[in-house]
């Protein structure tokens, strides 16, 4: 049946104004069912006990479970290509950060790249590395360890908790800065590697703060300086390392994101409930309580972030020659 006209175009016209609606009102409904949150690391880690803590803000805020999900492996790279190729409708989040941009450029054949394959989210936590030391090593500050290193070349120990991890590559980034030689060591995580230290097995590290914090604060290491951009709330005694290198700062960030293409509403509504999460007092005290502070950023900004870290660890990947198969 033809319409008449007038009504033909009072009916164009409703639906043009109902256009505009429709995502809102999706957003709206988003959730309307269990939300799984890939992590790469085993439970018990900093990164797992950070994504618990938002997956319940988020539960609570949206009505649905979000499920956290470990798939420790291939340094991360099992999460991340699984989170890559699920559908993109926000039901399956994945947890991405500093080890993922290091995977960039330590892996020749990786079949999933950040910025082409992901939406990025939102940030949750950044924390600090500490720069720390036996401690027979005779050195209290900085300037002391540089000069102890100097004066050993190739005879000082610095550990990792992985090749190609973060620990890794800021040791790397620090030889680089100091014009050090030291012999480096990895582990297969942090506590194998902070057994061999508090041992004497090894001289120095750069580890996660929350890792190394009881053993600091009990004497047992030696804390010369932390890797922000200002003093740990939880050290504040303890020097920033760029007060003595210039510009060397690193962080082990972390965040949420999804397959790339992922409804912009649906990412908005995410950002907009995490962000409040990080600003929630009992959150931000439990992330301080770990050595880290919430990572509040837009959508924009956590994409920026990541690709900018990508450049800045390919650089010292590269150089130091650093390769994983």
């Amino acid at each position: 049946m033809k319409l008449p006209r007038r009504q033909f175009l009072h009916l164009a016209a409703m639906a043009a104004a109902l256009g505009p609606v429709i995502p809102a009102a999706r957003a709206q409904a988003y959730p309307t069912r269990p939300v799984r949150v890939l992590v790469g690391f085993a439970p018990g880690g900093t990164t797992d006990i950070v994504t618990r803590l938002m997956g319940r803000w988020l539960s609570e805020r949206l009505g649905q479970p979000f499920i956290i999900e470990n798939r420790p492996g291939a340094n991360t790279n099992i999460a991340t290509e699984a989170g890559a190729s699920v559908p993109r409708d926000g039901y399956t989040l994945t947890i991405l950060g500093s080890t993922q941009t290091i995977n960039e450029t330590v892996y020749d054949k990786l079949t999933v790249k950040l910025n082409r394959d992901y939406t990025f989210i939102a940030g949750l936590n950044e924390s600090p590395l500490v720069l720390e030391v036996h401690p027979a090593v005779p050195a209290n500050t900085v300037p002391e360890f540089i000069a102890y290193a100097k004066a050993n070349p190739g005879k000082v120990n610095l550990a990792s908790f992985g090749i190609g991890s973060i620990s890794h590559v800021a040791g790397e980034l620090f030889k680089m800065a100091t014009g050090t030689d030291m012999l480096h060591v990895p582990y297969r995580g942090s506590a194998p590697m902070l057994t061999n230290l508090l041992g004497g097995q090894v001289h120095a590290a750069f580890d996660n703060l929350p890792a190394s914090l009881e053993y600091i604060r009990t004497g047992r290491l030696r804390a010369l300086a932390v890797t922000s951009v200002k003093r740990a709330e939880v050290l504040p005694d303890i020097p920033v390392l760029s007060d003595f290198v210039p510009g060397l700062e690193v962080s082990a960030l972390f965040g949420v994101a999804a397959p790339k293409n992922t409804p912009v509403e649906i990412v908005d509504r995410l950002n907009k409930e995490i962000n409040a999460g990080l600003a929630d007092p009992n959150i931000k005290a439990r992330l301080a309580n770990l050595g880290g502070s919430p990572l509040i950023l837009s959508p924009a900004g956590f994409t920026k972030l990541i690709a900018d870290e990508v450049v800045k660890w390919g650089k010292v990947v590269r150089t130091a020659g650093i390769k994983l198969e």
